[in-house]
């Protein structure tokens, strides 16, 4: 009624310790599951971000990381200077934006043509293409040797049986960024195309009897309904990638090459050239400058391509 005296309802609020130990119970089956995963980002993450400080020091095993003398950028400018800096980071950049582009697209297409086949050639083709991966890149190394061995090597052998003249490997530069493009396809080539397969898995069956009953083909099937499904998943895998794009796999080139001399030219990346001059000289300085560059370069990277997707294709982007 009008006029009549209606009493305030206390606000009452509820404690925050409380309403956190409720969600807690509530998720505490989820955070069990995700702890290992949150433990192991944090160690090996968060927690050697405390020696970042290394990079500009120069370190005395004497005094210790923490008083040996600061020493400013110096460590940069030595990696920098280097008449190798050129050669190396253009090496790294190269492999990497071939292992991204070629890999991503070979992928794609190995996981569409799995994905019209039968179950049972689907796990054949899994184990095929997946067994490598879980090879080390030492034992790659003995099979590339196997094949490249100039004096026994297989590849050798087949040439002087058709009469043809047999190159030593070891020397000849020109064909070593297609051995390591190779070597690189044969190890992962298997375990991108199951992600991209399994992303496949979600596609609803009904766009494709749809799509045939207008009359698409199986070309137009691929292009306008698998690729555009994949999107989404192709940027993610880009992005990612392309944030380790100043980071080489060491083993790839180290081992295949065997860490020719000859062959440093069009083999020798970041990480090799870093550990080859800790071997002679043991800076760890150095070693962090450099480690650090990558990781600053990369996440860069990671922020302008993701800002790019998200300006021109929004439902792409990471974040």
């Amino acid at each position: 009624m009008t006029g009549e005296y209606m009493p305030r309802r206390a606000n009452v609020s509820k404690p925050r310790g409380k309403g956190a130990l409720k969600t807690f119970r509530q998720n505490r089956s989820l955070l069990t599951l995700g702890l290992p995963g949150m433990l192991s980002l944090f160690l090996f993450a968060y927690l050697p971000m405390f020696g970042i400080f290394v990079a500009f020091k120069d370190i005395n095993y004497a005094k210790g990381l923490m008083r040996s003398d600061w020493v400013g950028f110096k460590n940069f400018r030595f990696f920098f200077r280097s008449q190798d800096a050129l050669r190396i980071t253009r090496n790294t950049l190269l492999y990497n934006v071939a292992f991204i582009i070629v890999g991503i697209a070979l992928a794609v297409m190995l996981s569409m043509l799995m994905y019209e086949l039968s179950a049972k050639y689907v796990k054949i083709f899994q184990t095929v293409l997946f067994v490598p991966y879980f090879l080390s890149w030492v034992v790659v190394g003995y099979i590339a040797y196997i094949f490249f061995n100039p004096v026994a090597g297989l590849v050798n052998k087949l040439l002087g049986a058709f009469g043809l003249p047999k190159p030593s490997w070891y020397i000849e530069r020109s064909a070593w960024p297609f051995v390591i493009m190779f070597f690189y396809l044969w190890k992962n080539l298997g375990y991108n195309t199951i992600i991209f397969y399994t992303g496949l898995m979600s596609v609803d069956s009904s766009m494709f009897e749809a799509a045939a009953i207008d009359g698409a083909n199986r070309w137009q099937l691929r292009m306008y309904i698998l690729i555009p499904m994949l999107r989404p998943l192709i940027s993610i895998m880009a992005m990612l990638a392309v944030g380790r794009i100043m980071y080489a796999d060491f083993g790839l080139f180290y081992f295949i090459p065997r860490d020719t001399g000859m062959l440093y030219r069009v083999t020798d990346v970041i990480d090799t050239y870093v550990y080859r001059a800790l071997r002679v000289s043991p800076e760890l300085g150095m070693s962090s400058a450099a480690a650090l560059y990558q990781s600053v370069v990369g996440c860069l990277l990671v922020l302008c391509v993701n800002g790019l997707l998200r300006r021109f294709s929004p439902d792409d982007s990471l974040f």
